[in-house]
């Protein structure tokens, strides 16, 4: 019988870009969705302490008027913006794009990062999930299974409806059962000159960190303590990723920047100011700004997510405590996800009442089941004749896809599942349904198998039903 994977991860990334260059500071200075330059560090040395070279606001120019439903969407794919009233809660994908694919002109780029952003206008909450690239999902659109970050290529690449950010906002959304109506992102200049705007960042250090500078391979070191960062070396504070912790450190530091962008906008009181030059700013940044927000809906969240008290903004990643590392039938190192882990954290983020259960995301569990299709096999492991087949009829009712019914090879006295093919939401429905512990789920990642999960009764399901 194979053995429960539970291995600990080490990779991945977050970052992001949201709309509006000032909203995008506002809201969580959305371009730390650039992040992503992976090349390694060759060398490393030391520097003085760096203090930061801000740069003067630029004086508001004459630009047009925007109107409240203009919309700052360079991706003529991507998804029209949805309405949204102003009170209910709205749910937002960051997107960074791969910086290594764009170099090589491999075609479309992968995300490097992905965030999902959700705010509660009611309870005033609003929570940050940071979304790893590696992480194995059902993608959309008949694609099988693959890394989460190449749904956005796959969507470009095959010019499909919503482009790359209609099938991540998809992919997101079937992963946490949540729906996702807008996606952002922005790149390294605007956000560069945005901080710039504000006066830079106040950020604690918190150890002494190396920092590459973007572009020109210009390395920095930043000694412990509270400092005032320019908005390059910001970036690259946000960006590196050579310590102990690593990309884990990295997500902690871009929620660090993204978090110290607001309260530099509170301390210094800029946002009447920053209200005032929007449009200069917006204008400015339009080159380095995709997003399916309107204006009038981008005014709207920075003055709500101003008002958001600090302890009410939740932000977490996904990590160890809800993945585990694997390796793809190609040899690609992947992250498989524990389904109920997830939906925990997932809760813990965003949840203001309680639990969000998918139906109450506005995502049924039927739906989700219909996008993994995961195709199952039920094996009788008792000697109660036709338990296989009353299984079968059973969950057949409950939305499964029963692809046949057999004998196993020996008795089982607990039921036990085997997915070889990672179905989450499968599973947890599976363990819903027949009571099943969570000690008899097992992964054996297999894109070969016959079938995608093999449900073995034992005798604990035969007492239930006899």
């Amino acid at each position: 019988m194979p053995s429960r994977l539970r291995n600990i991860l080490y990779s991945n990334s977050l970052l992001w870009g949201l709309g509006a260059a000032f909203l995008v500071a506002v809201l969580a200075t959305a371009v730390l969705t650039f992040i992503v330059v992976r090349d390694a560090v060759v060398s490393w040395w030391q520097a003085p302490r760096v203090e930061a070279a801000i740069h003067t606001p630029t004086p508001l120019p004459n630009v047009p008027t925007l109107a409240p439903n203009q919309v700052l969407q360079t991706n003529q794919l991507a998804p029209t913006p949805q309405p949204w009233d102003g009170q209910s809660r709205i749910n937002i994908l960051l997107l960074g794009l791969d910086y290594r694919d764009w170099e090589a002109g491999q075609g479309p780029p992968r995300s490097d990062s992905m965030i999902l952003l959700s705010i509660d206008p009611p309870s005033k909450t609003a929570g940050m999930l940071s979304i790893p690239r590696d992480l194995w999902v059902n993608l959309p659109n008949g694609f099988g299974y693959g890394k989460i970050n190449t749904a956005y290529m796959l969507g470009e690449a095959y010019q499909l409806d919503g482009g790359g950010p209609g099938m991540a906002m998809q992919a997101v959304s079937n992963l946490l059962g949540m729906p996702v109506d807008y996606y952002a992102r922005v790149d390294f200049d605007t956000f560069v000159r945005f901080v710039d705007e504000i006066g830079g960042v106040k950020i604690n250090v918190p150890e002494t960190i190396t920092v590459d500078l973007l572009g020109d391979g210009t390395q920095k070191t930043l000694q412990p303590g509270v400092q005032t960062l320019s908005g390059e070396i910001a970036l690259a504070y946000a960006r590196a990723r050579h310590t102990a912790g690593g990309d884990f450190d990295r997500a902690r530091r871009q929620q660090q920047v993204l978090l110290a962008v607001r309260d530099r906008i509170l301390d210094f009181n800029l946002l009447p100011d920053l209200m005032q030059r929007a449009p200069y700013i917006y204008y400015q940044a339009q080159e380095g700004i995709d997003t399916n927000l309107t204006f009038d809906y981008a005014i709207k969240l920075a003055w709500l997510m101003l008002d958001i008290p600090p302890e009410n903004i939740h932000h977490g990643i996904i990590g160890p405590e809800q993945v585990d590392i694997s390796t793809s039938y190609d040899g690609q190192s992947i992250l498989v996800y524990d389904p109920q882990a997830l939906l925990e954290l997932r809760d813990d983020i965003f949840s203001t009442y309680g639990r969000i259960e998918p139906a109450a995301a506005g995502t049924p569990d039927a739906a989700l089941l219909r996008a993994e299709a995961a195709r199952i096999f039920v094996q009788n492991g008792t000697s109660v004749t036709g338990l296989g087949a009353r299984t079968r009829d059973y969950l057949e009712q409950q939305g499964f896809d029963i692809a046949g019914v057999g004998n196993a090879d020996q008795l089982y006295p607990y039921t036990t599942v085997i997915d070889y093919t990672g179905n989450p939401y499968t599973l947890k429905s599976l363990i819903a349904s027949m009571g099943i512990a969570d000690s008899q789920i097992f992964t054996s990642y297999d894109p070969a198998a016959t079938y995608d999960v093999i449900l073995i009764v034992g005798d604990d399901w035969a007492q239930q039903n006899p």
